[in-house]
């Protein structure tokens, strides 16, 4: 792919012209290809930098922060957490299984580049109707991508999330997270210094696989997108793995300088971008990478992005010894090249040279790209506008089932189970809870783990739909008893180059910033993936975050299930969503099920009402107080008691709030309203008075609403529902989706 294929591509007419004055001359071919990938959206980030550099980045734990493979917090006692999400949209579109492995292959090396040791995965996915066969056969094959390439390398996928919305028919969203535990003294960096220092690239043999891969990443689709295959790349998870423990095993080899994951634009980008962040220059030559295809030229050399490849920087005299503990794993190594003083990339192939290029302008340089923003021209009345458009809200029992029956609010066991969460034996928590929990080995404390993703509002409620993506993640920390620690998010979106999604772009922004400002949580890490669009159809904006907190002591968590019968059921937080705008229904799951356009007003994020939430309970998960807890988020109080009476396997009887009354809407605003700041929560009788006196002191409403026991969800008045046809609706929609389409679980 060339970089006149890249929509809003850099290197135009205009672009071309500013290279050939920059150099004062004409750019050789493989010059040009290689600033037209890092000159790519995917690689400068040439529309979003600007608005990035703006968020919150320092903290008190923080090690690492933007700008090298992975954030980094300390963790205490010389231990320190690395973490990061990317994503893998346009391959996993064209070639799902592939896409979606090479996506989780490359957020590990990510992370193992800083000399971290993954111990967890986590993924977001979001697809649309699934009970269409494309859908399913797309959804199905990228469940196996994850799957596949996790199980194979051994790092346990611990949790995720799964959407199903017309909005991602024809744009699939595909993010992958990853965390990493690292001891202080064994950080590395990817930062080339040193004159004379060798270069070293290692792992898998150089092919034409994923040539041209950062430029589609950049680009939209269009009737043809199959002729796209090409740009995706193949994976091989056993070599990964092999990859991963020989660079465990360089902690112990002196004169490694820097360490960097060979991934978008291939040695192109991972050469550059350590020279430049060292102040150096690199000498390279091509003639020395071995390769699995005849008659590649330069450019297809450095712009491959062939899989399981890592580029180091070491001192001669390490050279031997690095050498031997990739010879130890079966990982053949080339050097390729040297630091120099320059300034420059300079890449030969033999005696011939390829490309000449002052790495400030090959990493650096490229355009700011500053599309007018404008936001649509019916936003008021959207925002105005009745969420139910004036209907006749559902019947109760009818609306839960139909919530459950669309896939994005029950369980997604037919996702998860095809992915190993427990290898390594380090899991406490995993799929299917608001958060997961891994154990820090000689510890009391453990990691809370969670991705969540923007409300669906947020077409025209942008700001307030990311802000709210962060609070929940936040919540869903506090429902397992863990206190934040930072931010790692992808933003997801369409066309800059339309007014409209530039608008969208700024305002996700400045709610991801606003949310993690008000929450004291740095963003450390994150990525961006725009021109999610096809045939001029954009996805909508969609913010992406993981969230990592830590659990102290371990010991004391909660789960999201009913723990036994005669427990009160309490509801933490705002309890009449009637009086909220809008009753909380604007772009809720009711609202899409219903087949309503997105609507109505925007949620409300409140960060005071937020804190006192999340400081009750879990504050009270600390102080052994609660038996369960849980998240209030899609589909609202209905779908959280669901949850609890499913996973805990008992059912539960309880009540509307008297003042409720008779009135519909009210009642649907109650059983579905998605109002941020609730947790539906349940403790042993005896500490219900412990529990009101921290509620009253933490200044956070708690609402008794009734008890667990028996065998069907009851609210009294309204529906009741045996258990056992309940569990059907909430765990039998994936899997009948995908054997309708053929697709069972392996």
């Amino acid at each position: 792919m060339t970089a006149a294929e890249a929509e809003g591509g850099p290197l135009d007419t205009a672009g071309q012209r500013q290279v050939a004055e920059r150099l004062g001359r004409e750019p050789s071919p493989t010059e040009r290809a290689m600033i037209a990938v890092l000159w790519s959206e995917h690689c400068s980030y040439r529309t979003s930098r600007r608005l990035l550099r703006e968020l919150p980045a320092q903290g008190p734990r923080v090690v690492q922060g933007p700008g090298e493979n992975a954030g980094v917090v300390d963790l205490g006692d010389d231990l320190l957490c690395c973490f990061k999400i990317e994503s893998h949209n346009h391959p996993s579109a064209v070639e799902p299984v592939q896409g979606a492995a090479t996506g989780v292959g490359g957020i590990l090396r990510d992370v193992f580049a800083m000399g971290a040791r993954p111990v967890a995965l986590l993924d977001a996915i979001r697809f649309g109707d699934p009970t269409d066969p494309l859908q399913a056969l797309r959804f199905a094959r990228v469940v196996e991508g994850i799957g596949w390439y996790g199980n194979c390398v051994g790092v346990p996928t611990v949790g995720g999330e799964t959407v199903f919305d017309a909005a991602y028919q024809d744009n699939c969203l595909v993010n992958a997270m990853c965390v990493g535990l690292v001891p202080r003294d064994r950080l590395r960096h990817a930062t080339a210094g040193g004159l004379g220092n060798l270069v070293l690239l290692v792992g898998a043999d150089t092919g034409r696989d994923g040539i041209g891969g950062a430029a589609f990443a950049s680009a939209a689709f269009d009737h043809d997108r199959e002729r796209r295959r090409p740009a995706v790349q193949v994976g091989n998870p056993f070599l990964e793995k092999c990859l991963i423990e020989a660079c465990q095993e360089l902690a112990a080899v002196p004169g490694i300088v820097a360490l960097q994951d060979c991934g978008a634009a291939g040695l192109t980008s991972s050469c550059a971008e350590m020279a430049h962040r060292g102040g150096v220059g690199l000498a390279l030559d091509v003639a020395h990478v071995s390769r699995r295809e005849r008659g590649m030229t330069a450019a297809e050399v450095m712009l491959s992005e062939s899989q399981e490849r890592m580029v180091l920087v070491v001192e001669p005299a390490a050279l031997a010894a690095v050498r031997a503990r990739f010879d130890r794993w079966g990982l053949h190594s080339d050097v390729i090249g040297t630091v120099t003083g320059s300034g420059r990339l300079t890449v030969r192939d033999g005696a011939a040279v390829a490309a000449d290029l002052p790495l400030d302008l090959l990493v650096a340089g490229s355009p700011e790209h500053r599309p007018p923003a404008r936001p649509p021209a019916d936003l008021a009345a959207r925002q105005a506008r009745d969420p139910l458009d004036g209907a006749d809200p559902p019947d109760p029992r009818s609306a839960l089932q139909r919530l459950l029956g669309a896939g994005s609010c029950g369980e997604a066991r037919w996702v998860w189970r095809q992915y190993d969460h427990m290898v390594g034996d380090d899991t406490v928590a995993g799929p299917g809870g608001d958060a997961a929990v891994i154990r820090l080995r000689g510890r009391d404390d453990g990691l809370a783990l969670t991705v969540d993703g923007g409300h669906r509002s947020s077409p025209y409620a942008p700001r307030a739909a990311a802000a709210a993506a962060v609070f929940e993640a936040a919540r869903n920390l506090a429902a397992v008893g863990a206190e934040p620690l930072a931010v790692t998010n992808c933003l997801n979106g369409g066309s800059p180059d339309q007014p409209v999604g530039m608008w969208q772009l700024e305002e996700t922004v400045g709610g991801l910033g606003d949310a993690c400002r008000a929450l004291g949580v740095p963003i450390v890490s994150g990525n961006v993936s725009l021109y999610n669009d096809t045939l001029g159809r954009g996805i909508p904006p969609t913010l992406v975050v993981g969230m990592v907190g830590r659990l102290a002591p371990l010991a004391r968590r909660a789960g999201i299930g009913f723990a036994a019968p005669g427990h009160r059921v309490l509801l933490v937080g705002p309890s009449d969503p009637s009086a909220e705008p809008g009753a909380g229904l604007g772009g809720s799951e009711l609202q899409r099920v219903l087949g309503g356009a997105c609507h109505g007003p925007a949620p409300v994020v409140d960060p005071d009402r937020e804190g006192r939430a999340r400081r009750l309970v879990g504050g009270a998960i600390r102080a052994g107080l609660l038996a369960s807890a849980h998240d209030l988020a899609l589909g609202g109080l209905a779908v959280a008691l669901t949850d609890a009476c499913c996973t805990g396997g008992m059912g539960c009887t309880v009540s509307p709030p008297p003042a409720l009354g008779p009135d519909r809407r009210a009642r649907t605003a109650w059983l579905f309203g998605e109002v941020g700041a609730r947790f539906l929560v349940s403790c042993e009788p005896t500490a219900r008075a412990a529990l009101r006196g921290m509620a009253a002191a933490a200044g956070a409403p708690l609402v008794e609403l009734g008890t667990t026991g028996g065998d069907a969800l009851t609210i009294t008045g309204l529906l009741s529902v045996p258990l056992a046809e309940l569990h059907g609706w909430w765990g039998g929609a994936i899997a009948a989706a995908m054997a309708a389409a053929g697709r069972p679980p392996p």
